[in-house]
C-alpha cells in the first residue's frame, strides 16, 4: 500500500510538473507579435496578390477600350510592370521581416522570463532591438502612404462604376445616354493625345459589364483592405518593439516581465 501511494504521489508530481512547464511555455509566447505577424502576412498577401492581378486587368481594359495605340500607353505599361516586380519584392521582404520580428519578440520575452538564471542582455542585443523599433516606425509611415495610394484606383473604378449605374437609372432614360462619358485622360493615366481616351453611352456600359472591370474593381478593394491590415499590424509591431526595447533596457534595474 505504501508503495502504491508513493507511486501515485510521484505521478501527481510529474503531472504537475508537466502542467507547470506548459503554463511556463505559454507564458513566454509574445502574443502581440504573434497576432501582428499573422495580420501582417495576411495583409501583405492580399495586397500583393490582388494588386498584381488587378494591375494586369487594368492594363487590359486600357488597351482594349481607352488607348488602342501601343505607343500612347507604353510608359504606363512599363510602370505597371515595374510595380508588379516591386510587389514581388515587398512580399519577400515582409515575409522575412515578420519572422525576424516574431523571433525578436520570443527573444525578448525569454530574456525577461529567465529571472533566476545567468541570462543577461547585451549592448548588441539592445542595439538590435532599437534598430527594429526605428525600422518598424519607418515602415509604418511608408505603409500609410501605400494605403493611401491603394485607395486611388478604388476611387477611379468607383467613379466609372457609379457612372454606369447612373446610365441605368430612370433619369438617364430622359436624356441622351451617349452624352454620359468617362474620360480617363483627365486622371493622368494616359496622355491627352491617346485615342479614343474616353468611353460614352453603350460602350461605357459594355466596359462595366466586362469580367476584367468587375474583377479588377473588387481586387483593388481587397488590396486596399490588405494594405490597411498591414498598417494595423505595423502599429502593433511598433508598440511591441518599443515595449520590448524598454524592457531590455531596464531589465537590470527592474524585475519585470512581458508577454509582448
Amino acid at each position: 500500500m505504501e508503495t502504491t501511494s508513493e507511486e501515485n504521489r510521484e505521478q501527481s508530481q510529474e503531472k504537475k510538473g508537466c502542467f507547470e512547464c506548459c503554463i511556463k511555455c505559454l507564458g513566454g509566447v509574445p502574443y502581440a507579435s504573434l497576432v501582428a505577424t499573422i495580420l501582417c502576412f495576411s495583409g501583405v498577401a492580399l495586397f500583393c496578390g490582388c494588386g498584381h492581378v488587378a494591375l494586369t486587368g487594368t492594363l487590359t481594359i486600357l488597351e482594349n477600350h481607352f488607348s488602342k495605340v501601343t505607343s500612347d500607353h507604353a510608359m504606363l505599361t512599363d510602370v505597371i510592370q515595374l510595380m508588379q516586380y516591386v510587389i514581388y519584392g515587398i512580399a519577400s521582404f515582409f515575409f522575412l521581416y515578420g519572422i525576424i520580428l516574431l523571433a525578436e519578440g520570443f527573444y525578448t520575452t525569454s530574456a525577461v522570463k529567465e529571472l533566476h538564471s545567468e541570462f543577461k542582455t547585451t549592448i548588441c542585443g539592445r542595439c538590435i532591438s532599437g534598430m527594429f523599433v526605428f525600422l518598424t516606425y519607418i515602415l509604418g509611415i511608408a505603409w500609410l502612404g501605400v494605403f493611401g495610394f491603394s485607395a486611388v484606383p478604388v476611387f477611379l473604378f468607383y467613379n466609372i462604376w457609379s457612372t454606369c449605374n447612373a446610365m441605368r437609372s430612370p433619369v438617364a432614360n430622359l436624356t441622351n445616354v451617349d452624352t454620359i462619358c468617362v474620360d480617363v485622360r483627365q486622371y493622368g493615366i494616359i496622355p491627352w493625345n491617346a485615342s479614343p481616351g474616353k468611353a460614352c453611352g453603350s460602350t461605357l456600359g459594355d466596359i462595366c459589364n466586362t469580367s476584367e472591370f468587375y474583377l479588377s474593381y473588387h481586387l483593388y478593394i481587397i488590396a486596399c483592405a490588405g494594405a490597411g491590415a498591414t498598417v494595423i499590424a505595423l502599429l502593433i509591431y511598433m508598440m511591441a518593439t518599443t515595449y520590448n526595447f524598454a524592457v531590455l533596457k531596464f531589465k537590470s534595474r527592474e524585475d519585470c516581465c512581458t508577454k509582448f
